[in-house]
This record gives C-alpha cells, sequence and structure tokens, in this order.
C-alpha cells in the first residue's frame, strides 16, 4: 500500500492544508486498492505558487552551466531509481511490466537528457541592427498531467521549464499519482532548490482549477482530454495567462497499395494495441486501399490474434485499461459502433476469455467502417481500431484530415517519396513515415482541437520563454 499523504512544497513533504479528501487509487489489473491519495485544495495551490513564486528570484537568473548540472544531477538519479519507477507505473495505471521499463521510464530520460543537451547551445539573445532581442523565463508555471504516459507527460514539461529557468506547480493525476511523488523524491535527493519544483495531488475541481486560475501562474500546461483543455482555457482566460496544451487524436494511418501492405497491417496493429490503445497519438483509423480488404482483414486478424492480454506483471503484450470508467466508455463505444453497422473482426465487447477481475478490454478491429460514423470520429483511448477503405490516394488523404483532431498521423508503403507527399497533405502536428519512432529532440503537438503549443526539444523552449526587445541597445 501506498500512502500519498503529503505534498511537496518549497523542498519540504507537509501536510495539506486543513484536512483532505483521501482517494483511494485502484490497481486497474485486479480493482484492488493499492493506495490512497490527498486531494488538495486551493489553500494548497496558494503555498505551492507562494514558494514557486519565491523560488523564481533566484532561479530565473541562474547560468545556463547551472542548470545543465542540475538536469544531470536529476538524470542520474532518475535512473538509479529507474526500477521503482516501472513498478508504480505498472501498478497504478496497468501497463505492462515490459512496457513499463523499455518504454514508459525511458522516455522520461529522453525528455531530461535532450533538455540538457539542448540548453548547451540555446540562444536566450540575438542582435537585431541596434536592437537586442532577449528571451527571459515567463514565470511560475502550473502542469496539469494525465495517467497514460505518466513519466512522460510530467517530463516533457518539466525538464524544458527547469532548463529555462522557470518554477512550476505539478498536478499529476489522482488516478495514477505512484510514479509523480517518486520524481519529487528524485527532484530532492538531486538538490533542486526549494521552491523551483512543487508537487500537489488533486482532482480537477479542486486543484485543476485552481491552478488554471490562479492570478499569479503565468504559464498553465494541460494534457489530456479536448473536452477538460476547453475548461482549462476558460479558467486561464480571466487572467490572461499563456495556455498550452496536448489534447485529443483520432490519427489516421495510410497505407499504400503495395506489396508491403500486409506487413504495413500488421505493424499498424501492433502499434494501436501498445499502452491498451492509451495513446493520444495512436494510430487508431487505418486506411486502406478498398480492393485489398480481404487481404487486410486476414492480416489484421492473424495480427490482433496473436496479442496476449492479462496480468502486466507477466509476459504479456496489453495489461488493462486504467479504470472503471474508461472501461465502461470503451464498453459502451464498441457497443455502438456494433449497432451503427460496424463489423468486429476480431475482438468486441466484453473482458477477454478467463479475466473476470480487471479492466481488461480484448484487443478489437472493426472492419465496415465509414468515417462519418461514431467509433471513426471519437477517442476511444483503448485498444479498439477501425479500418476505413479508400479508392484513391486523394480520398485517403482527405479521410485522414476529416476529423476535428490533428495531432498525429502515419503513411507508409514502398514509394518514400509518395510517402513523404502524402505525409505533408495530412494536417497533423507529427507524422510518421513508414513506422518511424518517436523523437525527443522535435516538436511534439497538434493542429486544430488536438491544442495548441509544441512540447519535447528546444521547441518547447519557446513555451516558457517571454521576449523582450531592447531597443537602441547598441546604439
Amino acid at each position: 500500500m501506498t500512502d500519498l499523504t503529503k505534498f511537496y512544497i518549497n523542498g519540504q513533504w507537509v501536510d495539506p492544508v486543513g484536512t483532505p479528501t483521501m482517494l483511494d487509487v485502484i490497481n486497474p489489473a485486479n480493482e484492488q486498492v493499492a493506495g490512497t491519495v490527498a486531494l488538495g485544495s486551493a489553500a494548497d495551490v496558494d503555498a505551492a505558487v507562494i514558494a514557486a513564486r519565491h523560488a523564481f528570484e533566484g532561479w530565473s537568473t541562474s547560468s545556463v552551466d547551472d542548470r545543465i548540472a542540475l538536469i544531470g544531477a536529476i538524470l542520474a538519479e532518475y535512473q538509479r531509481r529507474a526500477p521503482e519507477l516501472a513498478a508504480a507505473v505498472t501498478e497504478e495505471m496497468g501497463a505492462p511490466a515490459g512496457l513499463s521499463a523499455a518504454a514508459q521510464v525511458p522516455i522520461g530520460m529522453a525528455h531530461l537528457a535532450t533538455a540538457a543537451e539542448a540548453l548547451k547551445t540555446f540562444s536566450f539573445s540575438e542582435d537585431r541592427g541596434s536592437s537586442r532581442v532577449v528571451k527571459e523565463p515567463i514565470g511560475v508555471c502550473g502542469f496539469i498531467t494525465p495517467w497514460n504516459w505518466p513519466l512522460n507527460q510530467v517530463m516533457c514539461k518539466v525538464a524544458p521549464a527547469l532548463a529555462t529557468g522557470c518554477t512550476m506547480v505539478l498536478k499529476p493525476s489522482e488516478v495514477a499519482p505512484f510514479s509523480a511523488a517518486i520524481v519529487a523524491e528524485i527532484f530532492d535527493s538531486a538538490g533542486v532548490p526549494a521552491g523551483v519544483f512543487n508537487l500537489i495531488n488533486g482532482d480537477g475541481p479542486g486543484v485543476g482549477a485552481a491552478l488554471s486560475s490562479h492570478p499569479d501562474i503565468d504559464l498553465i500546461s494541460f494534457t489530456g482530454s479536448t473536452r477538460a483543455g476547453i475548461e482549462v482555457a476558460k479558467s486561464a482566460a480571466p487572467t490572461v495567462k499563456r495556455v498550452a496544451q496536448e489534447l485529443g487524436g483520432k490519427s489516421p494511418n495510410i497505407l499504400l497499395d503495395d506489396d508491403s501492405l500486409a506487413a504495413n497491417v500488421a505493424a499498424g496493429v501492433a502499434s494501436m494495441m501498445v499502452n491498451s490503445g492509451q495513446s493520444c497519438n495512436a494510430p487508431s483509423r487505418m486506411i486502406v486501399p478498398s480492393h485489398r480488404l480481404d487481404e487486410v482483414t486476414a492480416a489484421a486478424t492473424e495480427a490482433a490474434s496473436a496479442i496476449t492480454v492479462g496480468d502486466p506483471t507477466t509476459r504479456v503484450t496489453l495489461g488493462p485499461v486504467v479504470s472503471e470508467p474508461q472501461f465502461t466508455k470503451i464498453q459502451g463505444l464498441i457497443e455502438r459502433a456494433i449497432a451503427d453497422g460496424a463489423n468486429p473482426i476480431v475482438g468486441g465487447p466484453g473482458r477477454p476469455e478467463g479475466l473476470d477481475a480487471g479492466y481488461y478490454v480484448r484487443p478489437t478491429v472493426f472492419t465496415n467502417v465509414t468515417n462519418d460514423m461514431e467509433i471513426a470520429q471519437t477517442e476511444v483511448f483503448g485498444p479498439v481500431l477501425v479500418v476505413i477503405g479508400y479508392d484513391s490516394v486523394d480520398e485517403a488523404i482527405k479521410i485522414g484530415n476529416d476529423t476535428e483532431y490533428g495531432l498525429a498521423g502515419y503513411v507508409s508503403g514502398e514509394d518514400i517519396e509518395e510517402v513523404r507527399r502524402i505525409g505533408s497533405k495530412l494536417r497533423a502536428g507529427s507524422v510518421a513515415l513508414n513506422s518511424a519512432g518517436p523523437d525527443p529532440a522535435v516538436p511534439f503537438g497538434g493542429y486544430k482541437r488536438s491544442g495548441n503549443g509544441r512540447e519535447w526539444g528546444d521547441y518547447a523552449f519557446d513555451e516558457f520563454l517571454e521576449v523582450k526587445s531592447l531597443l537602441g541597445y547598441g546604439a
């Protein structure tokens, strides 16, 4: 049992203000209570913001060398505690142990290392004629992060904030708070100055809204659903603070009509099912040549049928989804898709055979889907893939862009020039060509209702910087 009863504020673990509500943290693999977490309040947010504002005076004027050294110390401590972090992620949100160790934990390391490397050559000033343009840290930042890739989402915000001289208050997901608590311990052990990093647990109404609306927070960075992102923006508007958002997605995966089609179908199925489909950039709409649907169906069936689902502490491909509400939502979408005429060639409603406890979802692939169906337009956030046919490449591009989202896209085929051409036509912030993997050095973020601003690499630095013009500086 992990009981998180304190918050990390001003370099110390402190009791919440008043008597907090305690929330059970449920292990999604067995539906048992794994621990409890205290839910903070606006008063706790005030205390953390005061600490961060005071710390900003010193940290904002620290040298680049000092920031690089501190990020290096954090990275070393993070690596030392990697096994604990991986175990925490598996327990709190159900990622298979292999995925936690091979992806969930390392991506946090990558953001720290990338920020330190980018900082070595990043220019905080430039001269234009007789004027100088300088980039200065924006101030105190509020971070609201989700449960699906908890370490990725924390570190892709915290690392550039530290690098640019900002201070911060983090609210991790109350559904999966264990790994973030270890992050706070890591920062403390690494010698992060008091008040530079603060952590408060809580829910959206109690802490998220207080962070978003707080007059002394200069930037709010939110990752989560588009619905929740809209509420964050509304709360932030009266104080005219900067808002950066990484929101939902319904990403197209366009496969070309060539000899690699079957292999690309298999790769697309495997990519969709990673993390039980709980990724905002998951390739959830597979767009394929209509005249080869039989071949696509056979390849998708074979790939999906090979996926193993079960206890995430064992060697399985898929663990559970994160919670009962998430499980219920996914089941409803699957059932309505069938009612709408979609054909589940693999999977369907209910738990996988033999798994009577835990929030396990059957890996599901739908054919006979049109792009106007709910299942093709709504972000499922589960192991559910839809297959949509196209008659021409232009139609495939049109289908790909026919969504309110624009976070990611995927294109695969043997003609690399055609793959590049199609990729350039997709209205999305990140497009992977021929199964290219993530690159923490390049920007990540969305078009349309998938958000605004960019994270990852040195592009993330600009989110945390104000730009000042010094006129006549060189006169």
